[in-house]
């Protein structure tokens, strides 16, 4: 690991401050990712920023008619929160199939959705309850619709100096359930994943691992699987994902209808 400068910001303006100092600065999370970039030196660094002492960047609170979902906030918190186990089974179940449990102690809701990995796992049952992504730089504070989030692998519509404070999700309840289909059984990305929601009366699907990044489409297991495009890999051929995403699907809508 390269040497670098460590920063522990209090508020989160001082946070974007440092964030948009000359130099490669890098943002700290949980750092279950970050880390093992630093250790590999796939990442050239001139400053971690640790977001931790961030008190204001934690939590699960009901505003009005949001939820809203600190960055910080861990995936163990999300799988415990009875808020999100009432109203969103799938994200809880979302969380829930990440990773492990020491893992999921560590890693945050912010830092899962910021890597920006097409098989990010919160990304399908989010994009599912139409959530916003609250950022915050040196211009203010915007809101960005998670559909225009994701920019493709591993980028992001945040501004270099701009950091995400939260995730707001529409507070009206939907049923549904998230699939996870892995080469093992835990500690696996995603060959596929489905996410099903009902929110009052219409029915949603989104995809994940499937396309550049985590999309939206239409509730129809054929339509997602035309909507898809895969590509092969050392896990799957993109031939065997699509088949997947058919029959998948399939079952998650079955499952939300029932």
């Amino acid at each position: 690991m390269r040497p670098f400068e460590y920063e522990e910001p209090r508020s989160i303006e001082e946070a974007v401050s440092l964030l948009g100092a000359p130099g490669k600065n890098r943002l700290l999370a949980g750092g279950t990712d970050l880390l093992v970039r630093l250790k590999r030196r796939e990442w050239p660094v001139d400053r971690v920023i640790n977001l931790k002492r961030i008190e204001t960047l934690r939590g699960i609170e009901e505003r009005g008619d949001w939820v809203t979902v600190g960055a910080l906030t861990t995936i163990e918190e999300l799988e415990r929160s009875e808020v999100v186990a009432k109203r969103w089974p799938l994200l809880r179940e979302a969380a829930m199939e990440m990773a492990s449990p020491q893992v999921r102690a560590m890693a945050t809701a912010g830092g899962n959705l910021c890597n920006a990995s097409p098989a990010a796992d919160l990304a399908p049952p989010l994009l599912c309850l139409d959530a916003q992504m609250i950022a915050v730089g040196p211009r203010g504070e915007r809101t960005i619709a998670i559909r225009s989030f994701f920019a493709g692998p591993g980028r992001t519509a945040l501004a270099p100096d701009e950091i995400l404070t939260g995730i707001r999700i529409p507070s009206a309840p939907a049923r549904g359930c998230f699939i996870k289909f892995c080469t093992r059984r835990a500690m696996d990305l995603a060959v596929v994943s489905v996410a099903c929601a009902v929110v009052s009366k219409e029915t949603r699907l989104a995809l994940g691992a499937v396309a550049p990044t985590p999309i939206r489409v239409a509730a129809s297991a054929e339509e997602a699987a035309m909507r898809c495009a895969p590509i092969d890999d050392v896990r799957a051929t993109a031939e065997y994902r699509r088949e997947l995403v058919r029959v998948l699907a399939g079952r998650a809508l079955a499952k939300a209808a029932s």
